[in-house]
């Protein structure tokens, strides 16, 4: 099954120490048997500076090398600290430069998809000076991304990205065939039932949460996302403050059971 374990999921490890992103790899490939990797920067960068800056090449070779040794491929990378659109000029053109560090590493890891948030926290929609430049920035990062085989895009996380309808108006601004949205299912502030519908053309790589694999809705989800044409993968990301380890597997289990699900014409239901 195409699916994989959204690095973020283990947080509170890596903030007691308990586990580095060479820890994560071993985990997603011998205790879970996978060979994706979904990475969250927070994994690998210094999450002292408020842009989580990079380290050193060389490091981030040697994460290359251990995903390659396991043969596995990095599926997605969520980068935070890199977003489009902030009031202040400065720190614009501060992020769009970081956003390019993490553009080359990313091609450095391999990434099938790169998640880069819009910004504009606090905002639910962008005024056309915004948008314009949110677009403007996209298609630059875009054409990146199609002379090194990705796609990138943003996830419904902060401000705009999280009403639908301005996930609709970004992408059609954006216009190109390397944009891509990764989608956190029903994560809405606004149209929260039609959301992921009305980003189904766009999205290029989704996350269950607890909450949204629960949901009574969540077979249907998936099939309406195959009938727009997804063939991407089903990461799973959970916020677990305890026993990240089994929480993580059983959200693991509760998707691959969902996609067994959604292949089933009667719902998964035995006839009498």
């Amino acid at each position: 099954m195409k699916v994989s374990v959204g690095g973020f999921s283990f947080n509170q490890a890596f903030l007691n120490g308990t586990m580095d992103v060479f820890g994560y790899l071993e985990t997603v490939r011998y205790r879970y048997g996978l060979t994706t990797v979904d990475l969250w920067n927070g994994q690998f960068a210094d999450r002292s500076h408020p842009l989580l800056k990079l380290p050193d090449r060389d490091y981030l070779k040697k994460i290359r090398q251990a995903m390659d040794e396991k043969e596995m491929t990095l599926v997605n990378i969520a980068i935070d600290g890199a977003h489009l659109w902030d009031p202040d000029a400065d720190k614009r053109e501060a992020l769009h430069k970081n956003a390019l560090e993490y553009l080359d590493a990313s091609i450095l890891l391999g990434a099938k998809t790169v998640r880069i948030d819009t910004g504009g926290r606090g905002q639910s929609a962008f005024s056309e000076e915004e948008l314009d430049y949110v677009a403007g920035r996209y298609r630059e990062y875009c054409q990146i991304a199609q002379e090194n085989g990705f796609t990138i895009g943003p996830e419904n996380h902060m401000g705009p990205s999280l009403v639908p309808g301005e996930m609709k108006r970004l992408a059609e601004a954006v216009n190109h065939r390397s944009y891509g949205f990764l989608l956190h299912m029903h994560r809405w502030d606004q149209d929260r039932e039609q959301g992921d519908a009305i980003v189904a053309p766009w999205t290029v790589h989704t996350h269950f949460d607890p909450q949204t694999a629960e949901a009574d809705d969540a077979v249907e989800t998936i099939r309406m996302l195959k009938k727009s044409g997804y063939d991407g993968y089903w990461g799973v990301e959970h916020h677990a403050h305890k026993q990240p380890y089994l929480e993580v597997e059983w959200l693991l289990t509760t998707v691959k059971h969902l996609l067994l699900m959604s292949e089933d014409d009667n719902n998964g239901e035995e006839q009498a």
